[in-house]
């Protein structure tokens, strides 16, 4: 791990960056309408309620907002065992040959070599099965591989597509259904890859993008497959200690030109959501314009792209908690946070958002880990 910052007055431990939730404050579903969502201004000292399409009133003529192109993809697939015990696979990546990575829950393993019968969807009898090879990415990852086939020879997406379901956070407990695969995708996805969404783009609705563009606000694309990892919590208290989950990204050629021309033009940086973040400083810290990404950004990180953030609210002792800190302020985010509680906002991927802007002085260390 290299050190990417200054001395540290403070040194955060796991603790600092937990906080009590009402339970009903987690949103199980979206807003009726994409930015009729509620918006936390905490570009001030004093936070401000606003609604979502208020947005481009905070934005100027000459900022480029920046977006993750990533598609959601029905990850989730349910099977049965040849000995009747169910089985359950959330794909994270799909690989060459018809092969994925994916996490297995199971009460007892199959064999290298077993295949499982997995459950299509109603009506169409394709055959659908997995075939275990090992685990990913090596013999002691914390994934496993598997052919996916069908009769027709279907690659992954298209049986994914298919027969797959939509992979929501564990904090919804409901089933997926037609909503979520409406609403748990952005209007702009492309890329197909990601098993979470990147929720802060979920209130950008075309009507509110005609708006941006009209004023002369520039927008730009990056990828970042979001992985489920980012719903795990953060567990050694030394954060120092904590191993951050790998996610593929890519910053186009397009998008490194619109950032070099938006600062050439005086305008600032609109990270829409932390896994933006994550990508544009990652391309900024390694000089590498794609690849696997295990950034972790702490208080004290160094932002070297990044001025303003379109975010939502996080997940206790999660590592997008410590992301936010490093980027608008310890002291500043706990604020909101608790401002948000009192005020009834809505939480988590469903949830409502906030803008922030980035500190002027980092306070303590933030480390890059890569893989």
């Amino acid at each position: 791990m290299q050190s990417v910052s200054s001395s540290a007055p403070r040194a955060f431990t796991l603790s600092d960056f937990d906080f009590v939730l009402p339970p009903e404050l987690i949103a199980q579903h979206p807003a009726p309408e994409r930015s009729g969502s509620r918006l936390l201004d905490g570009t001030g000292a004093t936070p401000t309620d606003r609604i979502f399409r208020d947005l481009p009133s905070l934005l100027r003529t000459g900022d480029l907002l920046v977006f993750n192109d990533t598609k959601v993809i029905n990850a989730r697939l349910f099977g049965e065992k040849a000995t009747g015990g169910k089985l359950e696979l959330l794909v994270e990546r799909v690989l060459s040959g018809n092969q994925v990575a994916a996490h297995m829950r199971v009460s007892k393993k199959p064999e290298i070599g077993a295949t499982v019968a997995l459950v299509g969807a109603p009506g169409m009898h394709d055959n659908l099965r997995a075939t275990l090879l090992g685990r990913w990415p090596d013999a002691d990852g914390p994934l496993f591989r598997f052919v996916l086939s069908n009769d027709a020879g279907d690659d992954p997406y298209t049986l994914m597509e298919r027969h797959g379901h939509v992979p929501l956070p564990p904090y919804i407990t409901h089933a997926d259904s037609a909503e979520d695969a409406a609403r748990y995708q952005t209007v702009f996805a492309k890329n197909p890859g990601a098993v979470a969404a990147p929720t802060a783009a979920l209130h950008f609705d075309e009507a509110l993008l005609a708006a941006i563009d009209a004023m002369g606000v520039q927008r730009a694309h990056v990828t970042l497959h979001v992985g489920a990892g980012t719903f795990q919590p953060v567990k050694t208290e030394n954060l120092a200690e904590h191993q951050m989950h790998s996610e593929w990204y890519d910053v186009p050629a397009a998008t490194q030109q619109a950032i070099a021309d938006c600062r050439a033009r005086g305008g600032r940086i609109v990270a829409v959501g932390t896994t933006t973040v994550r990508t544009l400083e990652s391309w900024a810290q390694t000089g590498l314009a794609s690849g696997d990404t295990r950034i972790f950004i702490t208080p004290g990180f160094h932002f070297k792209l990044v001025d303003l953030l379109v975010t939502n609210f996080h997940l206790p002792k999660s590592s997008l908690m410590m992301l936010v800190s490093a980027f608008a302020g310890y002291e500043h985010i706990m604020a909101l946070y608790r401002h948000a509680i009192a005020g009834q906002y809505r939480f988590f991927s469903y949830g409502d958002a906030m803008l922030l802007t980035r500190q002027t002085a980092a306070t303590t260390t933030g480390s890059i880990q890569t893989p």
